[in-house]
């Protein structure tokens, strides 16, 4: 049998490497100067640019509001408290509220800051506006070549490659398409879904070859595709195994997620960007949520898209160049984040320790100590992603996060970061760590409660009192710190949706009444959460610092629904303690605590919630009356248009199976492994007996390890094809007869030696 060559798209392009060694931590503050002394020197400081002063005064403007703003809020909840903070029951609380209510009203200052910033309709400091100054048109220069690299993992083979053609053909309609290459960086460990993702590489080069006339220029298919097989340090290693070998080629990487997708435009735009800006070593843009049907993620796009904009925006006002970065849908400049962004593991033997999972704020992080800023392009268009289909997804990606952010704890204090990217290494943490903190809060109150409710007021304090005391009623203090609180919650959101009215850009969420109305059904989904993340979070960050390991089969990235079995499994836990905890408050009280009754009502409906919830049905029929709709809903981009088609186009996802047996995907698959030499010696009688092996006892016996080999060698794959087109190969291996085609009579007489020859 032939193998299609496809002489423009190779699988993988020649090797260029280069080195990228990564530093040592230099650990605890405590043990820093004995790390000196062995040698050890922080890098270069990052306080090179003239604008620091007027970053340190907006900075220090937010300390001052959040800090002012705990010590009130502390102070009222004193007021409220029956000792008046006398106690360790009462100073705990006091504690925790402090903490608690500094973190949310960071999340206030934060909003406001962005509703002023969009309502000036401009913002001077954006890193956009040098698309403005130097003109839109620019050309890119032909030697800023940029790859844009997908690193994926065990992901939906449909969701990456339709993503992927999508953004390609994006950019093959503009005049910057021969400045880029697009890699597809594989570690996926389950052999059917890779032998499924080289059959769809193959499959899409083949596509865009056929399309590439309609092209204004057309450009070589520059498309590459490869598999990791010593997949270490996560995806930080993937981005980092690429850089070793392909960075030296390229000016700048665009990083994708497995679901990502951009238009042609906003590529072009953040290479136009870094050109302009040459202190630019990161710029982030702000994706947009898109793509699943489920009532879940209905409301969890149209959160994003209503809310997103405003926090984003307010976080660029207080951070400027020193932004975060999200780890997709950004663009890096390759020579810095090769020589200062390399990862080493932390040290110790602790759960904390090991490889940086949430590598990206770390990256983020040594790309300004060395000097080079980082921004997030909060206004630029084009940069779509998907959110989780329903929340135990949600929560799998929570897990991932969690322990990743309590790992940076550990590089707080690393020597020459700047302090901004040490409060996103704090933010990160308290991001989860504020939900024990929340939990113990409801407890401790809780308790507070239930032991005043018993206590007999005593109205003569002092021997011989003349007149009682008569207790004092906190009723009008209570209720102006909830509605504190409440403000300080609900403020943000209630600005967005201002904005949006005010903007005129109602009429692309259904109207003024359906942009309320899915609000308010936003706010109820959230609310009725809130309980359920926070015990999940609690969890996470239990087993983060203690090591324990919780069995989680991450859901799919499709609109999968939860069943109401894996909904009470996940659930169950929740639903008992609710029913324990209002049992404890009536024994202990006479009634309950009205503040608790979002939380006890929100843990009671948590297994309807979540199978419900994870439903597309729902989800399509407010769609239908046009609420939670987005823009890109109403005026879907043609991109994400294209992606939706392409995906839709996948009519079954291949397998090892099917590598061998259907004679379309064997030539894709084979297609996507890298041109090699003809085994022989010893490497020949190696493959001989991985054949055999695989003949003999069928593709069930053959573990994964086994079957990657197989994926991973032409020349044994179409040894196996030949032996199982003969019909002597383990019966499992056989489709039926139509499906196959028909040997001849005199290949069904040869020996297996000689058809493993003919096979090279």
């Amino acid at each position: 049998m032939t193998i299609e060559v496809l002489p423009q798209a190779a699988a993988q392009p020649p090797i260029n490497r280069t080195s990228m060694v990564p530093v040592p931590w230099a650990g605890h503050p405590f043990l820093r100067p004995l790390r000196r002394l062995f040698g050890y020197r922080a890098p270069q400081p990052w306080q090179t640019q003239a604008d620091v002063r007027p970053l340190m005064l907006r900075r220090a403007l937010l300390l001052v509001l959040v800090g002012l703003g705990a010590v009130v809020g502390t102070d009222f909840m004193a007021d409220v408290l029956p000792g008046h903070g006398e106690g360790w029951a009462e100073q705990g609380l006091l504690l925790l509220f402090g903490v608690l209510f500094a973190w949310i009203s960071a999340g206030f200052w934060t909003g406001l800051m962005g509703t002023w910033v969009l309502l000036r309709g401009h913002d001077p400091q954006a890193v956009t506006n040098v698309l403005r100054q130097g003109g839109p048109a620019a050309p890119i220069p032909l030697d800023a070549r940029t790859a844009v690299i997908m690193p994926i993992c065990n992901e939906d083979v449909p969701t990456v490659f339709a993503g992927i053609r999508a953004t390609y053909e994006s950019l093959a309609q503009t005049d910057a398409a021969e400045h880029f290459d697009f890699f597809v960086l594989s570690d996926t460990s389950d052999p059917d879904t890779r032998a499924a993702e080289q059959a769809a590489w193959s499959e899409l080069v083949q596509a865009l070859q056929r399309d590439a006339p309609a092209a204004p220029r057309q450009v070589p298919v520059r498309v590459h595709y490869r598999w990791r097989q010593h997949r270490t340090r996560r995806k930080a290693g993937n981005v980092a195994d690429f850089c070793r070998r392909f960075g030296a080629d390229y000016r700048y990487m665009v990083v994708l997620d497995a679901d990502s997708v951009m238009t042609g435009d906003c590529l072009a735009s953040l290479v136009k960007m870094m050109e302009a800006d040459p202190d630019a070593g990161i710029i982030q843009t702000a994706p947009r949520a898109c793509g699943h049907e489920t009532l879940h993620a209905r409301i969890q796009q149209f959160g994003s898209r209503v809310y997103g904009p405003l926090f984003t925006t307010g976080m660029h006002f207080w951070q400027l160049g020193e932004s975060h970065y999200w780890g997709h849908n950004a663009i890096l400049r390759m020579a810095p984040f090769i020589e200062h962004c390399a990862l080493a593991p932390l040290p110790g033997r602790t759960s904390l320790s090991g490889d940086v999972m949430s590598h990206d704020f770390v990256e983020a992080a040594l790309m300004r100590r060395a000097g080079w800023k980082v921004w997030i392009a909060h206004d630029l268009d084009g940069s779509y992603e998907q959110v989780p289909p329903n929340l135990l997804a949600e929560l799998q990606r929570d897990r991932r996060w969690c322990h990743g952010n309590l790992q940076n704890s550990r590089l707080m204090f690393e020597p020459g970061l700047h302090p901004v990217h040490r409060t996103v290494f704090l933010t990160g943490v308290l991001a989860y760590v504020s939900a024990p903190l929340w939990l113990a809060f409801l407890l401790l109150s809780s308790l507070l409660f239930a032991s005043q409710s018993h206590e007999i007021p005593k109205y003569f304090l002092q021997p011989y009192q003349l007149f009682p005391v008569w207790p004092a009623a906190n009723l009008k203090l209570m209720l102006t710190l909830f509605s504190l609180t409440a403000v300080l919650l609900l403020a943000p959101k209630l600005l967005s949706l201002a904005v949006i009215v005010l903007r005129g850009q109602a009429q692309y969420y259904g109207g003024v009444a359906r942009l309320l109305l899915g609000a308010l059904l936003e706010f109820m989904h959230s609310l009725l959460l809130a309980p359920v993340r926070m015990l999940f979070h609690t969890q996470f960050v239990l087993a983060a610092l203690t090591g324990w390991r919780l069995a989680w089969k991450s859901p799919p990235r499709d609109d999968a629904a939860t069943g109401w079995g894996e909904a009470a499994r996940r659930h169950g836990a929740h639903t008992a303690l609710a029913l324990l905890w209002l049992t404890a408050i009536l024994i202990g009280s006479a009634s309950v605590p009205w503040w608790l009754s979002p939380v006890i009502i929100g843990l009671l409906l948590a297994i309807p919630i979540s199978a419900l919830s994870s439903r597309a049905a729902p989800g399509r029929w407010l769609r239908a009356q046009g609420v939670l709709l987005t823009p890109e809903e109403l005026w879907q981009p043609p991109v994400l248009a294209r992606a939706q088609r392409h995906a839709q186009g996948f009519a079954e996802v291949a397998g090892v199976i099917d590598a061998v047996v259907d004679g379309k995907v064997h030539s894709s698959v084979v297609g996507a492994l890298p041109m090699r030499g003809v085994a022989t010696g010893l490497k020949s009688q190696a493959l001989l007996s991985r054949v055999e092996h695989a003949v003999s006892v069928g593709p069930k016996a053959l573990d994964a390890a086994q079957r990657h080999r197989l994926l991973s060698d032409a020349q044994a794959l179409r040894a196996l094809r030949t032996e199982v087109l003969l019909r002597r190969a383990h019966p499992d291996w056989w489709r039926p007869v139509a499906a196959l085609v028909q040997p001849s009579a005199g290949r069904a007489s040869a020996v297996r030696a000689p058809a493993l020859a003919a096979t090279r």
